[in-house]
């Protein structure tokens, strides 16, 4: 029997698990699967082999893990991996398959627009920084790269940004220090499911910046365009459209 496991970031703070918990028992409704398990990858329970022992004492014999993850780095690269084959080794008897992360999408570009706009200020002559988590693999910078690209393009800013709060790239202090005398108003979106802690950081920094054209938008969260394309690529790890097999 098919099952699908939901492999969540975790955090350190409770709000972002239960946000992570009731977007993921949304999409499970979209999903026509009688056994679906949300684990999370740290810093949170229940953990992977947790979620992967929930699938099998339901009576799973195939388990599609799906990492709920923005960009492909470490975590979706290694860590999860990591995991799934350690628990092949297990249970050899279990098939497991493994999706990809929600990527670059075009679905993830207008929800960045939305964000801006629910700043509700002028946009006129604006542009965007995006801030990514950061990792120490350069394809994250590329796709997030890509992401500013396409938002640049479609809604005509002036320019599009990106930096990161850790690893390869960019970090947010370098971007303060080169922005210091930007005339032009300034649209700061974190690129990130949940910020918590994170956007907290980025809002303390903020407030040592003399710039006053600099908006704090909210993060991309989930919402219903997060939640599509997270469908999307459920379908397509299961080979299956919303109608039926493809």
């Amino acid at each position: 029997m098919q099952a699908i496991l939901y492999v969540a970031h975790g955090s350190r703070v409770k709000a972002g698990v239960e946000q992570a918990k009731i977007f993921l028992k949304s999409v499970q409704q979209d999903i026509e699967l009688p056994i679906q398990e949300i684990c999370f990858l740290e810093l949170a329970t229940p953990t992977i082999a947790d979620g992967i022992a929930s699938c099998i004492n339901r009576g799973a014999t195939a388990i599609a893990v799906v990492p709920i993850l923005l960009l492909a780095a470490q975590h979706a690269k290694h860590d999860i991996p990591s995991e799934i084959d350690k628990a092949k080794k297990q249970h050899p008897q279990v098939r497991f398959t493994y999706g990809e992360p929600l990527g670059v999408h075009e679905l993830l570009i207008d929800t960045l627009q939305t964000r801006i706009l629910e700043a509700k200020y002028p946009t006129n002559d604006a542009s965007v920084l995006l801030i990514g988590r950061g990792s120490s693999d350069p394809a994250v910078k590329s796709d997030l790269e890509k992401i500013a690209t396409r938002l640049r393009d479609k809604y005509a800013y002036e320019a599009v940004d990106t930096c990161f709060l850790y690893g390869v790239g960019p970090t947010f202090e370098d971007w303060i220090q080169q922005e210091k005398n930007r005339i032009h108003p300034v649209f700061i979106v974190p690129y990130l499911l949940f910020t918590g802690i994170l956007r907290q950081s980025i809002a303390r920094q903020l407030q040592e910046y003399e710039n006053k054209n600099v908006i704090l938008c909210e993060s991309l969260g989930y919402d219903d365009n997060v939640r599509e394309v997270l469908v999307e690529r459920i379908c397509q790890l299961l080979k299956i459209t919303k109608e039926g097999v493809l």
